[in-house]
């Protein structure tokens, strides 16, 4: 029993010295090598092995590793830890520099860590080994492990607030000097394909042929290679310590993704034709990823490496990825709205974009952000509806290219339809860009002729048969729409649906297309015709029956004047008198079918009444049965007008030729007196009368009295008067304003009403709107006229006493007798 114990106690002396031995020599000397240490203990592998087999076969081998750790600790807590961080104070605190320096703490407190550490870890490896000898080998680790965490616990339970900055700058210049040896190297072809990228490098290209772009000293004192010489060896120091991923994450992370934005913002920030993705892919993955393998593999990147290695680096890799599709798709979101602006230029980045998005998770981010963006820089009283469905149309086709399945428009451009329904011009606009060629999008969608689709809930069964590539809609797809409406609705349906409503279009549109007629008062239709086949594919022929009998009108009223004015030269010139002097021409209107006219006073001259006359008799010998009514402030004047100095040559509307007709016989006349004359109001005549002062043919003389400027004198005075008054005169439409439309249909409406309730004697409201319905609402604008405004009139005439309304019934009031 003596003997065993004597055997295990010099067992244990031998092994604990030798265990220790390593650690006191470089304790002592300061200068021992982790070779000169392995050979050591490989010298005395037989003796250790002899011991440990001793003391194993005494049961004290637990016993033996536990002492071990135990003494590291006590090594790690009274020496080590505080000589490492000796190392730092708040002074070593780096400044942002544009030269390299060598001079970095970390390296020498590194650098005395492993001198220290790294012989306790190759007698935890020894004593793995011996005890994998005797039992299985599979945790043949686990010491070399516990050391590893146990010296990781240790040195980072209190970290000074210098340390990360002097890691940050360490890993910082690294990157700095990697990239510029390769500038300065021979990595020729990589560069030469573009794959570096760098603003920085391209601007300083003259320069780098005196001094190197990374440590800013000239190539002769160029100390690049010393820093990488640095890096290679702490970072093989810290991986041998187990502090590699606890020491350089952080700042590794935070620096690569400095790195990246910078890259990506210098590159592609403003560049909406060209695709950037696989560009930015190549850079990751000859510039950051291969900096990346240096940190963790060493110098020697095609040694072989460990599993748990490799699976930090895969996993590195995929989070780098992922940075920079969200880096770029950021981005892109940022730029999204000039992005729609400047579409289909912009082609290549919503495709760009579109690749991020099915990598990210920002499609809630982008919908948020171009929200914002429209609603602050288009959504306002400031920019014209024009502009507004410009950038509608344009944001329905670029984002069908970002999201085929429609979810992104709808919930983008949710706000933008509700703004567009408060403009009292928004129809009009949308008609009229159908229309005159200004907008390119919404003539090649009319040109596709598409049926008008309304917004419908649901689909037919057969209809999701048919489509053989259906799709789940995303999470925040709106339930109450299928992705069929949202996928098939063309542009032209996606505009009507902001009122929900066809026959407001074509109300709109005939409306535009009776003053396009009238205005210009011309009798070439052709291109008229045109867009009305085009608009009869897409809101079906009757709804457009009344346009087409408007330019039927046109067409028979061009053939009546021919036929009348031909009949007019075959006349015996003796029966010729006042009309000799110009040709008349009509536009006959069938009044049913054609939106309600501008109504104003106009008395003409008697000559332009005789002509009118002569054509009403022609008309009647022609038509038989049927007359004209004449409205005399509607049409066009072409006149020729000779004054001592000058002719003139204009095209003018009805007033504005009687004006200047009845100055033909009376050289001054005053406001008044041509009111009377030609019986309208003052303030209209005053208005109209700044057209001939423009043109300078009238002058002011006094107040409200005018004269004809037979010749010009002071023509610089004259020009400045026109330019002025000039751009008060502009085009008037010969359509009745909505408010006067509405009147005159609430008047119809209210003589039915009062026959109604003549006979029925009382009546509710919904009673008298489905008989108004049935009986009185039977034009193109009557399926604007709603129940509720039905009320808002019905409570207006029991306010003015002309109706009654008591236990839900209206009736008239009873009269005295």
């Amino acid at each position: 029993m003596a003997h065993d114990l004597e055997l295990a106690n010099q067992a244990w002396q031998t092994i604990t010295a030798r265990l220790l031995a390593g650690s006191q020599e470089n304790h002592a000397e300061g200068s021992t090598s982790a070779m000169d240490i392995s050979e050591q203990a490989v010298g005395t592998m037989d003796d250790i092995r002899s011991a440990h087999g001793v003391l194993a076969e005494q049961g004290m081998g637990n016993l033996l590793e536990e002492w071990f750790m135990e003494t590291l600790q006590h090594t790690l807590q009274r020496k080590y830890v505080p000589q490492f961080w000796s190392h730092f104070t708040p002074h070593h605190i780096p400044l942002e520099t544009s030269s390299l320096s060598v001079d970095n703490p970390l390296v020498p407190a590194i650098s005395a860590l492993s001198a220290n550490v790294v012989p306790f870890i190759n007698s935890a490896r020894t004593l793995d080994e011996l005890s994998a000898e005797i039992r299985s080998p599979i945790n043949c680790t686990q010491l070399v492990e516990r050391v590893q965490t146990m010296l990781k616990a240790m040195l980072f339970d209190q970290t000074p607030k210098c340390f990360q900055s002097v890691v940050n700058d360490f890993y910082s210049q690294a990157f700095r000097a990697f990239h510029g040896e390769k500038r300065s190297g021979g990595d020729v072809s990589m560069r030469s394909q573009g794959d570096d990228g760098e603003t920085e490098d391209t601007a300083e290209e003259e320069d780098d042929d005196i001094r190197c772009s990374a440590c800013q000293q000239s190539k002769e004192a160029c100390h690049c290679k010393d820093v990488l010489q640095q890096f290679h060896q702490i970072n093989s120091k810290l991986h041998c310590l187990g502090l590699l991923e606890r020491v350089c994450a952080e700042p590794v992370t935070s620096l690569i993704h400095a790195k990246i934005k910078h890259h990506v913002d210098n590159k592609c920030r403003g560049e909406f034709e060209t695709s950037y993705i696989v560009t930015l892919e190549r850079w990751l993955s000859s510039k950051v990823v291969r900096w990346l393998n240096l940190v963790f593999c060493g110098e020697e990147s095609q040694r072989t490496i460990g599993g748990s290695t490799q699976q930090t680096l895969r996993q590195w890799k995929d989070r780098l990825q992922y940075l920079l599709y969200q880096t770029y798709a950021n981005l892109r979101i940022q730029e999204l709205f000039n992005i729609i602006v400047e579409f289909p230029d912009s082609l290549s980045a919503l495709e760009d974009l579109q690749k991020c998005l099915e990598k990210t998770d920002l499609r809630r981010h982008l919908v948020q952000s171009l929200r914002s963006s429209l609603e602050t820089r288009l959504l306002h009283p400031g920019v014209n509806t024009d502009d507004i469905l410009t950038q509608y149309i344009s944001s329905i086709r670029a984002l069908r290219v970002l999201d085929p399945s429609g979810i992104i428009l709808e919930l983008v451009c949710q706000p933008v339809r509700k703004y567009l329904r408060t403009r009292e011009d928004t129809v009009r606009c949308i008609v009229s860009s159908l229309t005159d060629d200004s907008n390119k999008e919404l003539a090649e969608e009319l040109i596709k002729a598409e049926p008008v689709t309304m917004d419908e809930s649901y689909c037919s069964e057969q209809e999701d048969e048919d489509h053989q590539d259906w799709q789940p809609d995303p999470i925040d797809a709106d339930p109450a729409r299928t992705s069929k409406s949202r996928r098939s609705s063309d542009i032209i349906s996606m505009l009507v649906n902001i009122y929900g409503s066809r026959e407001l279009f074509v109300n709109e549109y005939r409306g535009l297309l009776a003053d396009r007629i009238l205005t210009g008062f011309n009798y070439d239709t052709a291109r008229e015709l045109r867009y009305l086949e085009l608009l009869k594919l897409c809101f079906g022929e009757s709804q457009l029956h009344h346009c087409e009998v408007i330019l039927k009108d046109v067409a028979d009223s061009r053939r009546c004047n021919a036929h009348i004015n031909s009949l007019k030269k075959d006349e015996e010139p003796e029966a010729k008198d006042a009309t000799k002097d110009f040709e008349f021409n009509s536009m006959i209107l069938s009044a049913q079918f054609w939106p309600n006219l501008k109504e104003e006073k106009l008395k003409i001259p008697e000559e332009i009444e005789k002509a009118m006359e002569e054509y009403t008799k022609s008309y009647e010998d022609l038509k038989g049965m049927r007359t004209l009514n004449w409205k005399t402030n509607l049409g066009l004047v072409n006149l020729e007008l000779e004054l001592k100095d000058r002719k003139l040559s204009l095209s003018v509307s009805p007033i504005h030729a009687t004006i200047i007709m009845h100055f033909q016989n009376k050289a001054k006349w005053t406001v008044e007196e041509l009111s009377g004359v030609m019986q309208v109001s003052v303030t209209a005549l005053r208005r109209k009368m700044a057209f001939w002062q423009s043109q300078g043919v009238l002058r002011e003389e006094g107040t409200d009295t005018f004269v004809l400027i037979e010749e010009q004198r002071g023509g610089r005075g004259v020009q400045q008067e026109m330019i002025l008054l000039d751009s008060d005169e502009e085009t008037e439409s010969a359509m009745a304003t909505a408010q006067d439309q509405q009147e005159e249909e609430l008047q119809v409406f209210w003589s039915y009403i009062v026959g109604m309730l003549t006979n029925l004697e009382s009546l509710s409201l919904d009673r008298i709107y489905s008989m108004l319905k049935m009986f009185a609402m039977q034009g193109p604008s009557s399926s604007e006229f709603s129940e509720h405004k039905l009320r808002q009139f019905l409570d207006r005439k029991v306010r003015e006493q002309l109706l009654v309304y008591s236990a839900g019934v209206y009736r008239l009031p009873k009269t005295e007798t």
